[in-house]
């Protein structure tokens, strides 16, 4: 045998091998995917034949049916937006709105008939963001899956909201104001630019919802996460007080500093931190600091000043996020103090800039989702809500949804909270 044809057949034995080695690898890659369709399909069929009150519909003591629960599956670190979407599914005056607009037909093409979507950055009018929001709430407390893929809903994010591309870890509170400002700006217009019929015309307007109309018309989002605040700024140097008043579709509450200290198992633990200390923190009288100088007109020039907030317009639903995540000089810690929350009853008419003119029932709100973050830092971690529906409390963790107990609601360590307004709860469907 030549020196030639004994390379070659060296050649021909490790292409074989290098061939036989990738092969096993795909036969065992395509056995691990058989076996975890199989478990997943047994898995569901256990649960369809379940007789939990979870897993399949069932029937209340009255005879009602209820219908079950329907987790979201993870599409790759999308636990930050399961959350939100299952939280919002369980706020009935804004998911009851989505779920009864009619479906958008494809007549002919990939995008006719559809409202669409304009956006300058992307440039692209062929999604709707809308259209795959309501298809996702729709698709909930069906009883027809136990979990739901949001694969179409996320590559309408990935084409709008390029920030949230890829497969990292997100921040739910970012991602839940960037869904809303979105909603907002696709209802405020359709293909031919003319508004879209959001709220009904002959509804009354309350004498400030023109503050809380987030670039332009009113929507559904600003009708019912839409407040105003007003923002006092004195300065300290000749007296001028400037307001101003600035719309919000949510709250950033601090948690004050003097409950942030990590106690030592020998040490006694400090008092308990209530959102009512933290709504107080937010609304108290501050003075700005050097870095944050007031530019008084009648000064001419940057002074001290404080400031204040005041509560001018309340919400239908009162969305308040705790600030847990701060910045050091190289990454992003998070306080993981337990924060008291009331499960009913929130009053806010303290808060108010004119609580004279408020009706009390108008003031006091109640729990109706909860949005968890566990871990220790904001590109970690895992998300998961808990929801009020038809009286019952549930805890979504992506695929799975089971009922739990309001004090299991109560100890958990909150990072965004969602209250309706009480007298809202009678009738939830009009807006």
């Amino acid at each position: 045998m030549t020196e030639n044809t004994l390379n070659y057949c060296t050649a021909t034995r490790m292409n074989d091998t290098k061939l036989g080695h990738v092969q096993r690898v795909r036969e065992h890659l395509q056995s691990l995917e058989n076996s975890v369709s199989n478990t997943d399909r047994q898995r569901k069929r256990k649960q369809s034949d379940s007789s939990s009150p979870d897993s399949k519909l069932k029937k209340d003591s009255d005879g009602t049916v209820a219908q079950s629960a329907t987790g979201l599956r993870n599409l790759g670190n999308t636990c930050f937006m399961n959350a939100i979407l299952q939280s919002l599914s369980n706020i009935q005056v804004f998911s009851c709105y989505f779920k009864e607009l009619p479906s958008v037909a494809l007549r002919s093409g990939k995008t006719a008939g559809r409202r669409m979507y304009h956006t300058r950055s992307q440039g692209d009018s062929s999604v709707s963001l809308v259209e795959e929001f309501r298809k996702t709430l729709c698709s909930l407390w069906q009883g027809s899956q136990t979990a739901f893929s949001t694969d179409a809903l996320f590559y309408v994010i990935w084409k709008i909201m390029p920030s949230f591309r890829g497969y990292q870890q997100q921040d739910a509170h970012e991602f839940l104001r960037y869904l809303l400002e979105h909603l907002h700006r696709e209802m405020q217009g359709s293909k031919n630019g003319s508004p879209s019929p959001a709220l009904s015309p002959d509804r009354p307007k309350h004498a400030s919802e023109s503050k809380c109309c987030i670039n332009g018309t009113s929507t559904i989002v600003t009708s019912v996460f839409g407040g105003v605040l007003q923002n006092e700024v004195y300065c300290l140097i000749c007296g001028t007080e400037s307001r101003k008043f600035d719309p919000f579709l949510d709250l950033s509450l601090d948690i004050p500093s003097q409950f942030r200290i990590k106690f030592t198992k020998d040490q006694e633990p400090g008092p308990t931190c209530t959102l009512n200390d933290c709504l107080q923190s937010f609304t108290d009288l501050e003075e700005l600091d050097e870095t944050e100088l007031y530019m008084c007109h009648k000064c001419k020039t940057r002074q001290k000043s404080t400031k204040k907030f005041w509560i001018q317009k309340l919400p239908k639903v009162l969305c308040l996020h705790l600030k847990r995540f701060h910045w050091t000089a190289f990454l992003r810690n998070k306080i993981d103090t337990y924060v008291e929350f009331p499960m009913r009853g929130l009053d806010m008419k303290s808060f108010l800039l004119e609580p004279e003119n408020s009706l009390l029932e108008n003031c006091l709100y109640d729990l109706a989702a909860v949005v968890v973050h566990h871990g220790s830092s904001i590109g970690s971690g895992h998300y998961t809500a808990y929801g009020l529906h038809e009286r019952r409390w549930y805890h979504f963790n992506d695929s799975t949804v089971t009922l739990v107990s309001e004090e299991a609601v109560l100890k958990a360590k909150a990072y965004i909270l969602f209250y309706t307004e009480r007298s809202d709860q009678e009738s939830p469907a009009k807006i």
